[in-house]
């Protein structure tokens, strides 16, 4: 019995001292030269296309291989929007021929290689990551600006029609939350290559700037512009950053 005890004792007060340790170093802003199985991050992006930002959770499977986990929120507009300005008193910028507000919501897995590893503190760590991921998108109807009837002051808030409503008859937009009880939603599948400069120089601290291929395929295509076909494929690219932590 003894001699068990010494022996699952000798297996303990390592681990212990070690973790307790490697806290300390940690805490007090020391790296340590280790592979940290766990990490988290947010990332926000501005695309060819819109913007958006998400979060990650990943995890070794390999010293250079992770397994990732990512949602993300992002806004989506057509390269053929125009900003006007019209005569309304608030509000009055608007693009005219908007069908539709786009907004996306990704969530899916994929994994990470590292392709070259840092040599030391002041260089950089290069990865490619890979995510395939549902995808729900939100059309909100585009509201309008117009004026009302009752003088010259009055105006009223509209859905847009392409039928019904020419770029002189629009004073300015609607309010943003005009709209959201007709939201259609789109489901679709997205697919990610990502390659991302690390730069952090702590090990435990995740510190890059990421550039982006993001393609959108929706079986039923999202309209967005007026006199523009709907889409059923976007494609896009992304600059982005990333922060975060790792963890043993």
């Amino acid at each position: 019995m003894s001699s068990r005890l010494i022996i699952i004792l000798s297996i303990l007060i390592p681990e212990i001292y070690f973790s307790q340790s490697a806290l300390d170093m940690i805490q007090t802003g020391q790296d340590l030269n280790v592979l940290y199985r766990n990490e988290q991050s947010f990332h926000a992006f501005l695309g060819t296309r819109g913007w958006g930002f998400g979060y990650r959770r990943g995890k070794h499977i390999t010293g250079t291989l992770k397994g990732i986990f990512e949602i993300e929120g992002a806004y989506m507009k057509h390269p053929k929007e125009v900003r006007l300005s019209g005569t309304a008193d608030v509000n009055k910028n608007f693009v005219y021929g908007k069908l539709n507000t786009i907004m996306m919501l990704r969530c899916g897995v994929g994994s990470q290689n590292t392709i070259f590893k840092k040599a030391d503190k002041k260089a950089v760590e290069i990865r490619l990551t890979y995510l395939i991921e549902g995808n729900l998108s939100f059309a909100k109807p585009y509201y309008i600006q117009i004026p009302g009837e009752g003088g010259i002051h009055s105006y009223q808030y509209v859905k847009y029609d392409p039928n019904k409503y020419t770029i002189d008859s629009i004073i300015g937009r609607g309010p943003f939350l005009d709209g959201f009880d007709q939201i259609k939603i789109y489901p679709g599948i997205t697919g990610k290559l990502i390659t991302s400069i690390e730069y952090a120089s702590l090990s435990y601290k995740i510190r890059a700037i990421e550039l982006g291929l993001v393609a959108d395929f929706f079986p039923k295509a999202l309209p967005i512009m007026a006199r523009n076909p709907a889409e059923h494929l976007i494609v896009t690219l992304n600059l982005g950053i990333v922060f975060g932590k790792r963890w043993f």
